[in-house]
């Protein structure tokens, strides 16, 4: 039997004022719970109780253990009742992570209805383009764009269907030109992500056959968010989420380009999660607010023809 059991048992011989009693309030035998005392006696190496024939009696020893184990006890049970309060209500705080781009662009916007929906959760977004681990690094949420999840460490819920797209700003045209097919990348300025070298390698659909292009330029970072920015400005043509470039395709602030031979591959944007055996409610209202934003069609669907 554990220290916790033990000790319960005595608070109740001495509640009920012995041995038969208790054992009636623990539906247990009345030389079951002797015996258990005893062993706790045993274990501790001191009397805690002096046993008459009418009735029981606390030693010194037993009436300090008995006011500290009903303090114990009642802190279990409030921790256990905090606990289970919190499987009901979505409070506390909440560790997210996403990358840079998506942070910005999706997030951020998002965080004032759901302060509205649930005022008593605080978010803690932190934003990096590395692959984070979320248990190491303590995190409950991870927000990843791929096309395929590999990672059998987490546990995964797809929120939305994400592609890439390929721009640049009108001052960049301008100057420069457009490209009308993908072999004129390699005489533009194309911006490159660092951290992920396969994404410099462009991918389109031509008549005779897949091809791919590796592009290069005089702009590298491992900041999705900051490589988009030096496009907008003007500075050459990149390859981006839809989800961050939608609205400024919409508004003329960027220009698709070669989309006749888009590849449009197909990513997914999934919530991922440490593996557990109970979901909390934050976690799950907070995943549960994203599909709700983001399925079945994403606000960037309608961006390109």
């Amino acid at each position: 039997m554990d220290k916790h059991a033990e000790m319960a048992t005595f608070v109740q011989v001495v509640d009920d004022g012995g041995f038969s009693q208790a054992a009636r309030s623990l539906k247990r035998t009345p030389s079951a719970v002797s015996k258990q005392i005893g062993r706790l006696e045993d274990r501790l190496g001191v009397s805690l109780l002096r046993r008459t024939t009418r009735r029981l009696h606390l030693t010194e020893a037993g009436e300090i253990y008995y006011q500290r184990a009903q303090q114990i006890l009642a802190d279990v049970d409030d921790a256990e009742f905090a606990a289970s309060r919190l499987q009901e209500a979505v409070r506390g705080t909440l560790r997210v992570t996403a990358s840079a781009a998506f942070g910005e662009s999706q997030m951020v916007p998002m965080m004032v209805d759901l302060h509205d929906r649930y005022p008593d959760l605080k978010v803690e977004l932190m934003m990096t383009d590395r692959m984070v681990d979320l248990v190491a690094e303590g995190f409950d949420i991870g927000i990843r764009a791929v096309r395929e999840l590999k990672d059998s460490s987490v546990v995964s819920r797809r929120i939305a269907t994400n592609y890439r797209v390929i721009c640049a700003a009108p001052s960049y045209l301008e100057r420069h030109g457009t490209p009308k097919s993908p072999e004129d990348l390699r005489e533009h300025n194309c911006l490159t992500f660092a951290l992920q070298p396969y994404l410099n390698q462009w991918r389109f659909n031509m008549p005779d056959g897949p091809l791919t292009i590796p592009v290069d330029g005089s702009f590298e970072t491992n900041n999705g968010l900051v490589l988009y920015q030096a496009a907008r400005q003007g500075l050459g043509i990149v390859m981006v989420s839809i989800f961050l470039v939608g609205d400024d395709i919409r508004a003329g602030r960027m220009v698709p380009l070669l989309t006749e031979f888009d590849e449009r591959a197909e990513s997914n944007l999934y919530a991922v999660y440490p593996p557990g055996r109970h979901l909390s409610p934050n976690i799950r209202a907070f995943i549960d607010y994203m599909v709700e934003r983001y399925t079945p069609v994403p606000p960037w669907q309608d961006a390109l023809p």
